[in-house]
């Protein structure tokens, strides 16, 4: 991924998910702005240039991973845009689609998280992939005291999964990355952009 990518996907965010005004957030602080970064990463460039930089920082940190999964919904088009993308870039270089034996081949699955267990069919809380002891990046779209996060981390871990690794679009930085380090030490936290980097970002679009 470029720069000039990596500018570009800040950019949408500070336009589609960055609002100034007086809001309570889901942990109940009061916030003078507010990041909804779903309106990016299902906006159909958004979604492409957040799983390629979602995927380049599994590739940089965590090449070992076999899936990427999160708390719905949040995490959900993360999960989706990634996966995809590991799957273009392995097309790229080896034209043809990869083979499920395929050890090392750098794909990334992706599974979802629900927030509570299936009341009916199987009763499952995760839903797609699964695999005891496979290793697993943890993403979520915006973090701030990282409670999502942590739900997601738990319920993977209890699953049987291996959580490696925790991956953020934007940080808040409002002790999220803390209690995230604190619940999983032995899966490092990578946040693409903090809540400055778009603030600034949007206040010089709305100035240029």
């Amino acid at each position: 991924m470029t720069t000039d990518h990596r500018r570009d996907l800040l950019n949408l965010i500070a336009t589609h998910s960055f609002r100034l005004g007086d809001f309570t957030l889901a942990s109940g602080q009061k916030s003078d702005y507010y990041i909804d970064c779903r309106t990016t990463t299902l906006h159909a460039e958004g979604g492409r240039l957040a799983g390629l930089e979602m995927y380049d920082l599994i590739r940089e940190h965590f090449p070992q991973a076999e899936a990427v999964g999160g708390l719905t919904m949040g995490a959900d088009p993360l999960v989706s845009n990634t996966a995809s993308a590991s799957a273009w870039h392995y097309r790229q270089h080896h034209h043809r689609a990869p083979l499920d034996n395929e050890p090392g081949n750098g794909i990334v699955h992706g599974f979802l998280v629900r927030k509570a267990e299936k009341t009916h069919g199987t009763g499952r809380r995760l839903e797609g992939f699964h695999k005891l002891g496979a290793h697993v990046v943890i993403v979520d779209d915006v973090c701030t005291t990282g409670g999502s996060t942590i739900t997601a981390i738990e319920a993977t871990q209890q699953a049987g999964m291996n959580v490696i690794g925790v991956l953020c679009l934007v940080d808040r930085e409002q002790g999220g990355r803390a209690n995230i380090e604190a619940a999983a030490p032995h899966a490092p936290f990578h946040a693409l952009f903090t809540a400055n980097d778009v603030r600034a970002a949007h206040i010089a679009l709305r100035g240029a």
